[in-house]
């Protein structure tokens, strides 16, 4: 049976070998499941693998902390003075990021001061909650939406793609307009929804098999555009 740790100082730590141990796997195990999430739930182009692997650092460092810290205070405010002197410059370039971070602290608490079932069923929890967010599209205004780019030219009739962007979209608002040089064509940008039986590939074909349009280019907005 394991014997409860005596530091130099003759102070009482409050765990065993085999609890260290314990804890730090937990909270690896946690940290590595989070990380495994958030890969295969983001969206967008911000991804960053560095990311990933700090979150697993963040779970496993603050559940040793927690052990160190026990139940000192003294320890407690010593770490927050050592601490104090790390300053943290990276900005988060997405918002969900920060719940990631704050889910691998929490968590990782908890396996730190041996919660186990808590830090399980936190895990679990917050892995749910992000697939289900992740599957449901939850929070987006629309569905199908794309942003389609185009060039006009001017020797035909714009009644031409008005119709064909009317017969595949539900919705469509124009973003952007802008005549060439010579004032021959017309770009154009539109924020459109496609109707429910109605594919990318529709819309293209659609808009391809008109002589006066060129430079079809249909991008997916389901997250945030900037224009």
């Amino acid at each position: 049976m394991d014997t409860l740790l005596i530091s130099p100082e003759g102070s009482l730590l409050n765990y065993s070998y085999t609890e260290i141990l314990i804890n730090i796997a937990v909270s690896l195990i946690v940290g590595l499941a989070l990380a495994s999430t958030y890969r295969q739930t983001h969206k967008g182009l911000s991804y960053s693998q560095s990311f990933s692997q700090t979150v697993v650092f963040v779970a496993v460092i603050v559940a040793i902390v927690m052990m160190v810290i026990g139940g000192s205070l003294a320890r407690a405010f010593a770490l927050v003075g050592a601490l104090s002197i790390i300053r943290f410059r990276t900005v988060l370039k997405d918002t969900k990021d920060m719940a990631y971070v704050f889910a691998a602290l929490a968590l990782g608490m908890a396996a730190g001061t041996s919660n186990y079932f808590l830090a399980s069923a936190g895990t679990v929890v917050m892995i749910l909650v992000a697939y289900g967010l992740n599957k449901t599209n939850f929070g987006a205004v629309y569905k199908s939406e794309f942003i389609l780019r185009f060039r006009f030219l001017r020797e035909g009739s714009s009644e031409d793609y008005l119709e064909a962007i009317k017969s595949t979209c539900k919705r469509y608002d124009l973003l952007h307009l802008e005549p060439s040089g010579d004032n021959k064509s017309v770009s154009l940008t539109y924020d459109v929804a496609l109707k429910d039986d109605i594919s990318a590939d529709n819309l293209t074909e659609k808009m391809g098999a008109l002589g006066n349009i060129e430079e079809i280019v249909l991008i997916a907005s389901k997250n945030d555009v900037d224009y």
